[in-house]
C-alpha cells in the first residue's frame, strides 16, 4: 500500500468525483465511517454542496440518529465499551428506514431516535430525487452486513485517536480497539483516509507496483 497526502479541500473533491460517477441515476448509499474523533459527520457535510453540483444531490445521514433506547444502550451501565461497540447502533432500524428503503421505496426516515429525549425523533419521510446520494456518517457501520454500495473509512493511529478524543469520551477507547481488531475496515473498505492530522489527511492506495 501507499500513502498519498491530500488537503482536506482536495479529498472533498476526489471524493465527490467518485461519487458522482456512481451508480448514476440511482441511489448511492454511502458509509463514512469512523471514530468521532475522526469527523466522519463533518465529511459528509463538506461533501452535500459538492456532489449537487455535480448534479447528485446528497442527504447526510447521522448514525447518532440511529441509537437504541437507553433503555437498552445503558444496560451494563453508561460507559461499557463493550455495549458500546456492539449494542448502541439501532442496525435493523438504519436498514429498515434507510438503506433499504432508498431502494425499494425511494423514501427515506432520516432522523428516527431523538437520544436528548429519549423518544422517537418524529421526522418526517423524505422522498429522494433520481440519482440521491446517502451519506450516512458514524461509528461501526462496516462489518455488520448494512448494504452499503460504496464504504469510506476514515482511519487513526492508536495514539491519535487517544489524542483526539475527549478525556469524557475515553472510555470509548476499548470499543474501537475491538472495531479494528475485529472487523480491520482499513483492509476492505472502498476508501481509506488516514485522518491522524485532520488538517493533513492521507489517501491509503494499493500499490499498483505490489
Amino acid at each position: 500500500m501507499k500513502i498519498r497526502p491530500i488537503s482536506p479541500e482536495s479529498l472533498v473533491q476526489e471524493l465527490a468525483d467518485r461519487l458522482a460517477a456512481e451508480r448514476t441515476g440511482q441511489p448511492l448509499r454511502v458509509a463514512l465511517d469512523g471514530a468521532g474523533a475522526s469527523a466522519p459527520d463533518r465529511l459528509a457535510d463538506a461533501l452535500v454542496d459538492p456532489l449537487r453540483v455535480r448534479g447528485r444531490p446528497a442527504l447526510p445521514i447521522r448514525a447518532t440518529d440511529f441509537l437504541r433506547p437507553a433503555s437498552l444502550r445503558y444496560e451494563f451501565g453508561r460507559e461499557n465499551p463493550d455495549a458500546f461497540y456492539t449494542d448502541w447502533l439501532d442496525e435493523a432500524g438504519l436498514r429498515r428506514e434507510v438503506l433499504d428503503a432508498a431502494v425499494e421505496t425511494g423514501r427515506v426516515l432520516p432522523s428516527l431516535w431523538n437520544t436528548r429525549t429519549d423518544r422517537a425523533s418524529r421526522a418526517e419521510y423524505v422522498d429522494l430525487p433520481p440519482g440521491a446520494v446517502l451519506l450516512v456518517s458514524g461509528s461501526f457501520l462496516l462489518g455488520g452486513g448494512l448494504p452499503f454500495d460504496l464504504t469510506v473509512h476514515l482511519v487513526l493511529s492508536p495514539a491519535a485517536l487517544s489524542r483526539r478524543t475527549d478525556p469524557a469520551d475515553a472510555w470509548t477507547l476499548p470499543a474501537f480497539t475491538r472495531y479494528a481488531e475485529e472487523v480491520a475496515p482499513a483492509t476492505f473498505a472502498d476508501v481509506v483516509v488516514r485522518m491522524d492530522d485532520p488538517r493533513h489527511p492521507a489517501l491509503v492506495e494499493a500499490d499498483e507496483q505490489g
